[in-house]
């Protein structure tokens, strides 16, 4: 298997942070879509990783708990019926927990918005 450079990685990675499309990064790099998906893939686990194993023991005064809403595939009025019950489709809520202080991500959890989520994340 092929290995990207570490260059190439840091461009790719720099470009998504800064909020650019995978197509648009795919153009910049001069990669494969599949390429870009992969290395996101690879970086997400290593993040979540790292954020498990490091942040414990939190001393936080002030927890701030809120949600983002975004969609997978399309938004949940417009998934076919087919798909509906399948999470993977529709509207994607991201729960996060942050330390009002510091600014730290405490905690998240993606999911739907149902009471279950909610309750989980919460509690």
């Amino acid at each position: 298997m092929n290995r990207l450079p570490l260059q190439k990685r840091v461009q790719i990675i720099g470009c998504l942070t800064e909020g650019m499309s995978i197509r648009g990064t795919t153009r910049v790099v001069g990669c494969s879509k599949n390429t870009v998906a992969k290395l996101l893939a690879e970086v997400g686990e290593a993040c979540q990783w790292h954020h498990d194993e490091h942040v414990r023991g939190l001393k936080s005064e002030r927890i701030q708990v809120d949600e983002i809403w975004s969609f997978t595939y399309a938004k949940q009025k417009n998934v076919a019926a087919a798909k509906r019950q399948d999470m993977a489709y529709g509207d994607t809520w991201t729960w996060t927990a942050l330390d009002a202080d510091s600014k730290l991500i405490a905690a998240w959890l993606v999911g739907g918005r149902d009471s279950d989520y909610a309750s989980a994340f919460i509690n």
